[in-house]
């Protein structure tokens, strides 16, 4: 007898093995028609597969959230096939599942075209009709090599030949079309559906080396539902228009060039943005207790050493030589044997350096140090992305050294800034993630046991929910991460809280206790905004470059109609300015409709236009971004009004 134990708690009791149809159809025969896979004690099976021991067991649908890496690994497949279908002798490689997707590679010496990624979809959705029947089998390794260097599939034979020996070998087949492959995959093409599509062609090194062939590489979308797919088909044409590097050009914020990979030229537009900022992150940090500090962007190979760095970030950390003037003509020498000298990646070394300056008791503490913080890491040239993904980056960087019963307030206090600062910029869609320790870490289970426990704590007592990414904690300590919802639904990680027992002790760290012994002090890693390029990127695309108005770069162009209020549009720019705004003035001899279009095109939110009436009133007509009404007001009203618009969230009056 195989009792299986549903979710419900309830049993059923089969006379031998059993499978997940079988489980299925005991149920409800609506639910055998729906299910397309089966959880046997936590891992995902084929519904097919024969389950001959008691279990715990769960029957998935295709509306189950965990349906959809089945729907796209299997639309892979899918693609796979009409591919050789349609173009006979061209050999298939790897096809995984990514985010939102699948890609495939082929072998194929004619490039993929266009019109042919149409061609496919359609054989796609003919098969899904054929309604082709999954099944696996297990061969023998040997079987397998020969089988498909037989049938032209050398690549395939070659990763099978690279598997563990003791690898079982599961073939899985689509009607007669099968291939290599894990699994597990849905009971027939059927159940695939016809919410995908195919995005574009790409060239790929077999197995990611430059020395191997260039493959060619399909990429697809898929999607449980049509209504799925249309919604992330919008999300990629409102994202292509929000793009971050596109609206930079197009509103004179930045610009990269070859020169400098990775790092950014801030034009002046954009480096107020980044001023405005600062200024804001700064008050709200001296409002809450943190002392600023300023350290070295070079530090001595020997401290990253100490601190640990050295042997999980080396290959990401740009490093030179520790010279000095040569009094000969041999040119510049090392100060000592292999000496080397690193720009720092991060700032944590450097600030326990300045806290183990002089005698700490706990009564001083907790400490809060802040530092916009410059540095820099050897990102690989194809991972650059942009604002997203750069070498040198400033962080609003921030180190809490604090005792242990400290932990769980100075969490807590950190949560509630995070909550306020992201409020005022307008987004307030955040989930919570604790991140648990990687299997490459410093320090004991005991140790990783109490950070944890510490953090889950803090979460709970400021009454947020969060969930736990296991595994993608930081080598020295578990850490928050805070996941952010942008206007059209993407997901963005933004800022950092990490608990660290280790990097204090290994650099020294201390404190007299109200005993007088010496203790370490638990650090507390923490950023608001992560980078200032990261979250400048992030804001421009969340409000596709529609910036709020206490940020915007250009806050209001008093732009003429006439050239006789040009005088007027001097004086209007100028009062403007005196009350702090950020002016730009228009007087160009064009018409009023160009400039309006000209300085919306640039994100400007607000155009105060002027005429020959408006000044002989001493009044102005607003135009702000977006909108087709105009607002005429007198200009003392409409100064007062931008002015006190203008003024960052936290210096508002309540």
């Amino acid at each position: 007898m195989v009792a299986i134990t549903l979710p419900d708690g309830s049993v059923r009791q089969f006379d031998g093995a059993v499978t997940g149809t079988d489980i299925a159809t005991s149920i409800s025969k609506s639910l055998a028609k729906k299910a397309v896979a089966v959880r046997v004690d936590g891992e995902l099976r084929d519904l097919f597969g024969e389950i001959g021991q008691n279990a715990n067991v769960e029957i998935l649908t295709r509306d189950h959230h965990d349906a959809l890496d089945l729907i796209r690994h299997d639309t892979a497949h899918l693609m796979a096939q009409a591919v050789q279908e349609l173009f006979p002798g061209t050999q298939v490689t790897i096809g995984p599942n990514i985010e939102d997707g699948f890609f495939y590679d082929f072998a194929r010496e004619e490039p993929f075209s266009t019109d042919d990624l149409e061609k496919i979809e359609r054989r796609m959705a003919e098969i899904v009709d054929e309604d082709r029947p999954t099944r696996r089998e297990v061969w023998d390794r040997e079987a397998a090599i020969a089988h498909f260097n037989e049938i032209g599939e050398h690549y395939k034979a070659e990763i099978i030949s690279d598997l563990p020996e003791g690898e079982e070998i599961k073939i899985y087949y689509h009607g007669d079309w099968h291939d290599l492959c894990r699994g597990p995959h849905l009971p027939s093409t059927k159940h695939i559906g016809k919410a995908f599509k195919l995005m574009k062609v790409a060239g790929a090194y077999w197995r990611g080396d430059h020395r191997n062939a260039v493959l060619q590489r399909i990429y697809g979308t898929a999607w449980a539902s049509e209504k799925d797919l249309k919604a992330y088909l919008h999300r990629l044409e409102e994202a292509e228009k929000r793009d971050h590097r596109k609206l930079g050009r197009e509103m004179d914020l930045f610009h990269f060039q070859p020169e400098a990979q990775g790092s950014v030229f801030w034009h002046p537009k954009g480096y107020l943005i980044w001023r405005q900022l600062e200024a804001y992150i700064r008050r709200r940090l001296d409002a809450d207790g943190y002392a600023e500090v300023k350290s070295p962007q070079l530090l001595d190979a020997r401290l990253w050493e100490k601190s640990g760095h050295w042997g999980k970030f080396r290959e990401n950390m740009f490093v030179v030589p520790d010279e000095v003037p040569s009094t000969d003509d041999e040119g510049p020498v090392l100060t000592g044997e292999g000496d080397l000298m690193a720009l720092k990646p991060m700032n944590c070394p450097a600030h326990v350096q300045i806290f183990n300056q002089g005698i700490k008791s706990y009564r001083d503490l907790p400490i809060r140090m802040a530092e916009f913080g410059c540095c820099h890491r050897n990102e690989a040239h194809g991972a650059l992305h942009g604002l997203m993904r750069v070498r040198q980056m400033t962080q609003d960087d921030a180190h809490i050294f604090c005792r242990d019963d400290q932990v769980t307030e100075e969490t807590r206090r950190f949560l509630a800034l995070f909550a306020r600062v992201y409020e005022d910029m307008g987004m307030t869609d955040i989930a919570y993630k604790l991140a648990t320790r990687p299997e490459q870490r410093s320090g004991d289970d005991a140790t990783w046991d109490r950070a944890e426990k510490a953090l889950a704590d803090a979460l709970t007592a400021a009454g947020l929910e969060f969930d736990y990414a296991e595994g993608e904690g930081a080598f020295y300590g578990p850490k928050l991460e805070f996941h952010l919802t942008d206007a059209i639904g993407r997901t963005w990680q933004a800022g950092t809280f990490q608990l660290d027992y280790g990097t204090p002790e290994r650099l020294g760290a201390s404190y007299v206790d109200e005993s007088g012994a010496r203790q370490t002090p638990v650090m507390l890693h923490r950023a608001v905004f992560g980078t200032f390029e990261r979250f400048i990127g992030l804001l421009i695309e969340n409000y596709a470059g529609k910036l709020p108005f206490w940020l915007a770069p250009v806050q209001v162009v008093v732009a003429t109609i006439t050239s006789e209020a040009n005088d007027y549009a001097r004086e209007t720019a100028a009062a403007f300015e005196a009350a702090g705004l950020r002016v730009d003035l228009d007087i160009r001899n064009e018409k009023i409709n160009y400039k309006v279009r000209e300085h919306s095109h640039a994100k400007v939110p607000v155009i105060a236009v002027v005429g020959a009436r408006e000044a002989e009133e001493t009044k102005v007509s607003l135009r702000r971004l977006g909108q087709k009404d105009q607002e005429i007001l007198s200009r003392e009203e409409a100064k007062t009004a931008l002015a006190r618009e203008a003024l960052a969230p936290d210096l508002r009056p309540v």
